[in-house]
């Protein structure tokens, strides 16, 4: 999946110059080491790139607008080894429009006790120079990541990159557009929302364009390129006929091999990274995208049913802060179907008509051939699946009006009790966090969707973390929610983000 750059990550570190030449060295020596640390690890996913010792004004504020102009630049990583007054740091921080991470560490793991003297302790005054330096962070109202421990531990390395994923979303935020065809599905509320305060926030652009134009893209797409396309899919999934005569079968799978190549084709000549459809408007379409749109999430497309064009930035969003990562299990666009209410078995069945993206599969894909009641198409050709176990969380990006916010819920995901032999469609089954019956109010209370953009490979404090630093209300649903103080919450939130 294209994310458009090789991002990297500066490492700045604070001092001045009080100390002495010597001080400088070997401040600047400890910070190299720690950064050739870093890249030589296997845990840090993007190369950090050191930076001379930061110690005035003008070196400080030059460097992060330098940051702001390298393209490659992902985000800013700063520590301050010595006392670095925080007013040297104003006007940089100031100009700085990058994710900002506050690496709060020392040099030395342990106090050394035997020969620890007046000179060891102002060159090594990390828990001194950071705090100044936080202080005006704080101060300057600047969103910001802290991270706190030595340098060598490997959960202070998985926090920072943790970050770094978080940082990317931020960065390619501003490069997400969505294609809607047709409008939102006529009159629901909570796929709708304010599109010009999405781009204002996010950075997103949400164009509309009219079904029939991509429908011609779809027309003009050769036999040829889509019976190659057909071959791949004969080869790559099982092929359920289900009683179906195999070259009727064949020609409903050639419809969507067709849509997928005319709508990815139409995507990359428009630039745009994220669809919408809607079954109510098909146009001169033969049938719902289905397979079609399952296999471009898979390929890092961000997709919502019925205008949900919320849901398709945040699947491309949550795609691209995962591309790349080690052991992915996968993202889709996703939906809240019908409940398992037996005490001891609770979750919900999670699927949508057709869209729900092979990433999260778990064993065989199959393609199946079935009616659909919506739409008023032939039948559609879909990828069916059962989804992974484990854990994962399920986001809801919804507009109230005077804000947005984005609701997280961390779930369980598992295995349904029996088969389901005639539900022909991908499936998700899981228990929201802390159960079945509080998620569920949690999300009712907090005004979450039904769509969700979901996800195995990001965490809450992710999610929330890309939420703060686009200056909007993060609420997490987990382990730790009572009812009560979700209320508080969402009280105390409506008077902050007002």
């Amino acid at each position: 999946m294209k994310t458009g750059k090789a991002y990297k990550f500066w490492f700045c570190t604070g001092s001045q110059d009080l100390y002495g030449d010597e001080c400088l060295r070997n401040v600047a020596e400890h910070s190299k080491k720690i950064v050739e640390a870093f890249n030589a690890s296997g845990i840090i996913p993007y190369e950090i790139v050191w930076k001379p010792t930061l110690i005035t004004n003008e070196l400080i504020r030059k460097t992060f607008n330098e940051a702001n102009a390298d393209e490659e630049c992902a985000g800013v990583i700063t520590w301050m080894h010595t006392f670095s007054p925080a007013k040297s740091w104003i006007l940089g921080l100031q100009e700085f429009r990058k994710p900002l991470l506050h690496l709060h560490t020392q040099f030395n793991q342990e106090i050394p006790y035997d020969t620890i003297d007046m000179d060891f302790m102002n060159e090594n005054q990390s828990a001194h120079g950071d705090r100044e330096y936080g202080h005006i962070v704080t101060r300057m109202g600047i969103e910001r990541k802290v991270v706190v421990g030595h340098w060598s531990d490997e959960k202070v390395q998985e926090k920072i990159a943790s970050w770094m994923g978080t940082a990317i979303g931020i960065m390619e935020s501003s490069h997400i557009r969505v294609m809607r065809i047709a409008d939102n599905m006529r009159n629901v509320a909570v796929t709708e929302g304010d599109k010009v305060e999405a781009q204002i926030k996010f950075g997103w652009e949400i164009d509309a364009y009219p079904v029939n134009e991509i429908a011609e893209a779809v027309a003009a797409v050769s036999e040829a390129d889509t019976n190659t396309l057909v071959e791949e899919y004969y080869d790559k999934y099982q092929i359920l006929l289900e009683g179906r005569d195999e070259a009727e079968f064949r020609k409903h799978v050639a419809v969507q091999a067709q849509i997928e190549i005319g709508f990815e084709r139409f995507l990359e000549e428009k630039n745009y990274q994220a669809i919408v459809t809607h079954f109510g408007d098909l146009g001169a379409l033969k049938q719902l995208p289905g397979l079609a749109i399952q296999r471009l999430m898979e390929k890092g497309y961000g997709f919502g049913g019925e205008g949900d064009w919320k849901t398709a930035a945040m699947v491309r969003l949550m795609k691209i802060m995962t591309a790349g990562k080690k052991d992915a299990k996968g993202t889709s666009f996703m939906e809240d179907y019908t409940y398992n209410l037996v005490p001891g078995k609770e979750g919900i069945l999670q699927a949508h008509m057709l869209e729900v993206c092979p990433t999260i599969a778990d064993g065989p894909i199959s393609i199946k051939v079935n009616p659909l009641s919506m739409g008023d198409r032939e039948d559609p050709a879909r990828l069916v699946f059962t989804a992974k176990t484990g854990p994962a969380i399920a986001t809801s990006l919804i507009d109230l009006g005077n804000r947005f916010r984005l609701i997280i819920n961390s779930v369980d995901c598992k295995k349904t009790e029996a088969p389901m032999p005639k539900l022909p469609v991908a499936t998700a089954f899981w228990t929201p966090q802390p159960d079945l019956a509080t998620g569920a109010e949690a999300w009712i209370l907090a005004g979450g969707a039904h769509h969700t953009a979901f996800t195995y490979d990001l965490t809450a404090e992710q999610m929330g973390d890309w939420a703060a630093a686009m200056g909007i209300e993060a609420v997490y649903i987990d382990n730790e929610t009572t009812i009560r103080s979700l209320k508080n919450e969402l009280r105390w939130n409506s008077v902050y983000y007002r």
